[in-house]
């Protein structure tokens, strides 16, 4: 007997997608979870009640063939970078790829679909004394990263979508930090931080464990609200916060010294300069920019929705990360 599929989610193999798979599965729901360069592992394959299947969304037929049957998506695939080489790709797929899966959603008659934006979509001007909320509008600024430009033009493919009778809700998320794949930003900071770089930047930006973004979406999917946007942020930290947690969770020496700009200018040339050789880095122009700037932001209205809702305590989610880190061999 064929298992009727109605849910879709997109950029399942990534970081907060194989969050949503786990989710999804243990709550018994039937998901067609699809990839496109990355495949899922064997563990994720074994869950019950998903089934994978590939796909390149900046392929309109392709997208069309994946939507068949389903009723409600999560949109989660974007390209997430910081490496000025692929400013470009990166800047062509998180647009062109959310404006396919819209129209295909509005063809088809989706019944809803929730859109994994971001805080860096909300934008940034370089004032630190203003916290920012769901109402602040997209300003072109010197501080906002390709990235951030990526998920405000994914972003407005949403909001023409809803113009034109597409039922969604949109997250945006801070930094999101939880159990590592290996390959994203929380085994990163990990990695740094277990080979007790000492140095940490005086910049303030919001993080949010992975499960509680899972936890708001399938909230806002299961509810009546439409047309809104949520920043979904368990508080603003200090990088130094952060990295001093996950320093006591791994049970290494502490940063100790504060980069000023000089400093983070002349890592992220070196940066360059390794990059040319092959060596891939987590210092960019841009990171080095974004990790001294300091954006406070406001995440009040989820609790307005659902005042229900908690965050986990950040010391918690480092924990999970650092026992995720250590029980893998990438760790090395």
């Amino acid at each position: 007997m064929q298992i009727k599929v109605q849910t879709l989610i997109t950029g399942a193999s990534g970081f907060l997608g194989q969050h949503l798979v786990r989710h999804l599965s243990a709550q018994g729901q039937n998901v067609r979870a699809i990839y496109h360069s990355h495949p899922p592992t064997d563990e994720l394959k074994q869950l019950p009640g998903i089934s994978w299947m590939q796909c390149d969304l900046l392929d309109v037929f392709a997208v069309e063939e994946v939507m068949q049957g389903i009723t409600h998506i999560y949109h989660c695939a974007a390209i997430v970078t910081f490496d000025p080489r692929k400013k470009d790709a990166m800047l062509h797929f998180n647009p062109e790829s959310t404006a396919n899966v819209v129209n295909q959603a509005i063809v088809q008659g989706i019944e809803k679909l929730v859109h994994v934006s971001s805080i860096a979509a909300l934008g940034r001007t370089g004032d630190s004394k203003k916290e920012i909320d769901e109402e602040k509008e997209w300003e072109d600024s010197k501080y906002n990263s390709a990235y951030a430009l990526s998920k405000y033009l994914a972003e407005m493919e949403v909001w023409r979508g809803i113009g034109e009778g597409l039922n969604a809700a949109i997250v945006n998320p801070g930094i999101i930090l939880g159990a590592t794949t290996g390959h994203d930003l929380s085994a990163g900071l990990m990695k740094m931080v277990q080979r007790e770089f000492p140095f940490y930047s005086k910049g303030v930006t919001s993080w949010v464990d992975a499960n509680d973004v899972v936890k708001a979406m399938v909230m806002l999917m299961h509810s009546q609200t439409e047309a809104e946007r949520f920043i979904i942020s368990n508080g603003s930290y200090t990088y130094k916060e952060v990295l001093v947690e996950m320093a006591k969770a791994l049970n290494k020496k502490q940063p100790r010294f504060a980069a000023n700009s000089l400093m983070t200018g002349i890592g992220w040339r070196i940066s360059a300069m390794l990059r040319c050789l092959g060596i891939n880095t987590l210092i960019t122009k841009e990171t080095a920019s974004n990790a001294n700037s300091l954006s406070y932001y406001n995440n009040q209205k989820l609790f307005g929705t659902f005042p229900e809702f908690s965050y986990t305590p950040l010391p918690q989610t480092i924990e999970v990360m650092a026992r995720s880190f250590q029980d893998n061999s990438y760790k090395k």
